[in-house]
């Protein structure tokens, strides 16, 4: 059957689509450039033959996976590879759309590519949304640090012990006056700049609350599974969720978890010499932000507060456990690298790769408990 395929490299556009195609034979050939519209991809399968005996592949970039389905409900094969691992020759300086066709279609046929998670509708409607919170996040920091820069370019300064973007800080941003109307412009313009950050910001996670309570069952398990975690509060864990998809189907174990993160360390090693370098930072960056910003929590003393306590009601005796491991294990990993003398950086990330380690039990065990249950 293999002898029969044909592969496709697709090289993906806004507008336009570069075609290549891996005969049986071992020929590789372009197949011209179509446009990237629907009618225009069925009528180009059509030609090609039947759909069954056709294995597409194309980059995942910023058109998506529309084309994946698209491909998909015609009945055709398709990957969707990681641009960063498709094979590369170090003297090839010549990139064009049409040679990038010819090398996916060429990888695609000999197994080298490496394809990544597609999610569906549902999964990435969520992650949308998810990702559209914490660009909100990112917004609402700019106008923060605007609006505090321009009152310390101008001389005013808050009361001492005044913690900043508290209700009492506000109250005082709020009686700040300029006798020089253009300032006062300047800052009025400031202040509601913040003002709708901080209701954009508000309104999406009042949406992610709505829109999780129709995930599916097994999502809404791992979500509740996840809050057990220190630092891991309901936006993290929905977070975690949407980013990771199935963990029991995609990571085999906590290892890989880690790696599809990018928290190892980079490595240039050659017969005895070996050379460490900074995290490699691959995969997916979003994942990699939430969980360092989690691992700092594990600075303080294991305890179960208030918070954390009342996130943990209902959950199942052994996620609690873990989560009570994790306690223990990450503040004591902590305090070992900090009195080692460590960069707190290099700490957090250290502590964030071992949380993953963490995340991906207790992931494991509500997807393993939901499929239990169902079964029952």
């Amino acid at each position: 059957m293999r002898e029969k395929l044909r592969f496709l490299g697709l090289d993906v556009h806004a507008e336009t689509i570069a075609v290549a195609v891996a005969e049986p034979d071992g020929e590789v050939r372009n197949l011209g450039t179509i446009a990237n519209r629907e009618d225009s991809i069925r009528k180009f399968i059509k030609k090609l033959g039947s759909p069954e005996q056709l294995r597409a592949c194309y980059e995942a970039g910023p058109t998506g996976f529309v084309l994946y389905w698209q491909l998909t409900q015609l009945g055709v094969d398709c990957v969707v590879v990681a641009p960063t691992l498709v094979p590369k020759k170090p003297g090839d300086r010549v990139k064009t759309d049409r040679r990038d066709a010819l090398k996916l279609a060429r990888s695609h046929r000999s197994g080298d590519l490496t394809a990544v998670w597609v999610p569906d509708e549902d999964s990435e409607a969520l992650r949308d949304l998810v990702r559209q919170r914490e660009a909100a996040k990112q917004d609402q920091l700019r106008a923060r640090h605007r609006l505090t820069k321009f009152l310390l370019r101008t001389g005013q300064r808050p009361p001492l012990g005044l913690k900043a973007w508290t209700e009492r800080y506000m109250r005082w941003l709020g009686q700040v006056r300029y006798a020089q109307p253009a300032q006062e412009v300047t800052r009025r313009d400031c202040m509601n700049e913040v003002e709708h950050m901080s209701a954009r910001v508000k309104r999406l996670e009042e949406a992610i609350l709505e829109v999780v309570k129709l995930a599916p069952q097994s999502m809404q398990e791992v979500i509740r599974g996840l809050q057990a975690l220190r630092g891991v509060a309901h936006i993290s864990a929905v977070t975690i969720a949407a980013e990771l998809g199935n963990i029991s189907s995609r990571f085999q174990s906590a290892r890989k978890l880690m790696g599809y993160s990018g928290v190892f360390p980079s490595e240039d090693s050659s017969g005895n010499r070996i050379r460490r370098g900074g995290i490699t930072k691959t995969g997916n960056a979003h994942l990699r932000r939430i969980v360092v910003e989690s691992a700092w929590c594990y600075r303080h003393w294991p305890r179960v507060g208030a918070r954390l306590r009342k996130r943990q009601q209902g959950i199942p005796a052994e996620i609690t456990e873990i989560a009570w491991k994790a306690q223990n294990r990450l503040h004591k990993r902590y305090m070992r690298l900090s009195m080692a003398g460590k960069d707190p950086r290099k700490v957090m990330t250290a502590v964030a790769r071992e949380l993953l380690g963490f995340i991906w039990a207790i992931a494991i065990k509500a997807e393993q408990a939901f499929q239990q249950l169902i079964a029952a």
